[in-house]
């Protein structure tokens, strides 16, 4: 099945890729299809999600994936959260948004820095699809005081991972599709597509 991901992010494109390899889904960047990144004026993840999946499917005509993820730290009040992607002003300039985020959390204690990283996915069949699949993924963890690693992208450097006392950015690709947010929803995806 030929899939439009409603995204333009390389990391998540080439993460789909790997984790739904021989399933017979065949993920093509939304750029393929000269379709542009649409505002995301949801208040969840999960708005955030099906705004793209539609976006994409009224666009390309073919079934699409919306990929909406952030980064809650409990010590911000959820912050970045929706906005982690453009967190310090511009989309996607990962240094710049890792570095306001240490520094607002700068003095914050090690214990009260617990985050997690959130991942929703909605699929939608076509544009007008009214019953969308929505799996979602979670991974706790906490903030480091300085990044760490060269894997991953975003916010992996500085997240890390409870029991392992290595950062996102330090797993191999493996591990980290096992244990992360996006992991697990794409796993849940993957059940909730399988025939009955």
């Amino acid at each position: 099945m030929k899939l439009v991901l409603a995204s333009g992010n390389a990391g998540k494109l080439a993460e789909f890729r790997e984790l739904f390899a021989g399933t017979g889904f065949d993920f093509h960047p939304q750029s393929e299809f000269a379709i542009d990144d649409v505002e995301e004026t949801g208040l969840t993840f999960v708005e955030n999600a099906l705004i793209k999946a539609r976006h994409a499917a009224r666009i390309s005509g073919l079934p699409a994936l919306g990929d909406d993820s952030g980064l809650c730290v409990d010590a911000l009040d959820g912050a970045p959260g929706l906005y982690s992607a453009r967190y310090a002003g511009s989309h996607g300039d990962s240094a710049a948004n890792i570095e306001k985020l240490l520094r607002e959390i700068h003095g914050v204690p090690d214990d009260q820095r617990t985050a997690r990283f959130v991942c929703v996915l909605a699929l939608l069949r076509h544009a007008d699809d009214p019953q969308p699949i929505i799996a979602q993924g979670t991974w706790e963890g906490r903030i480091l005081d300085a990044p760490r690693g060269d894997n991953g992208f975003g916010y992996d450097p500085v997240f890390v991972v409870p029991g392992l006392g290595l950062s996102a950015a330090e797993l191999d690709s493996a591990a980290k599709h096992r244990l992360s947010h996006r992991g697990q929803a794409m796993a849940r995806l993957h059940e909730l597509l399988q025939p009955q």
